[in-house]
């Protein structure tokens, strides 16, 4: 307002800039694939206005998503009271076969202010492994042949050598079981429900699935044919004591009697003898009376 009471009025446009925290990654991978997608990380930028932008890095050169080896997704919120932004990205590559073991990943945020340099994250170097073939899937059953006694033990273990470690899934009559994933299986206290067929699934993430062959888990004997096996085992030997007895008997008592004969056989043959005296005695004395009595 000048002195003569004239008004001149001018706007102005005040900007707030907040310039946010150091970007990191979180989930980093420890471990990438040769040949297939992984997820490297997720780079979070929080507290900044205007929002700004992510990108990623790779052995210090930018790198281009191109939907195919590399992809990257973003996600930006706005808080509703402060009016500040947090974004997120996050990348997933293909590393090449032959390609390096230890690339070096990073991420920086770069803010939508003039003559502010970009904030860059620690960065990260996860390992490449090479896909191993997936050789035979062999599935080893203890005790060996899968037979057990009620209230056993059997430990079904699934070999599947590859890198990185298959995922093993079990197979029970042809139907999955809803276990979690687990090379090894154990069966405590087997009873009659866990009979059957069983085999396990190998899942390799660039070789496909592959099963194992199959082995059958049964029980020897259950509690009804091993009690009718007790009786008829018992019976058995009762059976066979029994005729052991009666054979015995016989023969005792065949000796017993032998040995009566064979005691009567002196007593008769001196009976004899007496009786063949006394008619000789007799004899003479017939005589005598005959001679003398005319």
């Amino acid at each position: 307002t000048n002195r003569h009471g004239k008004e001149t009025k001018s706007n102005y446009r005040v900007r707030v800039y907040q310039i946010p925290g150091k970007p990191e990654i979180i989930d980093p991978a420890s471990e990438l694939m040769a040949g297939i997608p992984n997820k490297v990380g997720t780079c979070v930028s929080e507290g900044g206005y205007p929002a700004g932008t992510l990108s990623w890095h790779l052995d210090g050169k930018p790198l281009i998503p191109d939907g195919k080896g590399v992809s990257v997704k973003e996600e930006i919120r706005r808080h509703p009271e402060t009016g500040l932004f947090t974004l997120q990205s996050e990348l997933m590559v293909t590393p090449a076969r032959g390609g390096t073991a230890h690339p070096t990943f990073s991420c920086s945020f770069s803010p939508g202010i003039p003559r502010r340099r970009a904030l860059n994250t620690a960065p990260i170097q996860p390992s490449v492994w090479e896909p191993v073939p997936l050789e035979e899937v062999r599935l080893v059953v203890e005790p060996e042949g899968g037979a057990v006694v009620p209230g056993g033990t059997v430990t079904l273990t699934c070999e599947a050598p590859a890198q990185p470690p298959p995922q093993i899934h079990w197979v029970k009559d042809g139907m999955p079981l809803p276990l979690p994933t687990s090379p090894i299986l154990l069966l405590p206290e087997v009873g009659p429900q866990d009979q059957g067929t069983y085999s396990c699934v190998a899942t390799h993430p660039s070789h496909g699935s592959q099963e194992s062959r199959s082995v059958s888990i049964s029980i020897i004997g259950d509690v009804g044919g091993s009690g009718l096996g007790t009786l008829a085992l018992v019976l058995g030997i009762l059976g066979g004591l029994g005729i052991a007895t009666l054979l015995i008997g016989i023969i005792m008592w065949r000796r017993r009697r032998l040995r009566g004969e064979e005691r009567k056989a002196p007593e008769n043959q001196e009976e004899e003898e007496e009786r063949t005296e006394l008619n000789q005695s007799e004899e003479p004395e017939a005589a005598e009376s005959g001679t003398g009595g005319p």
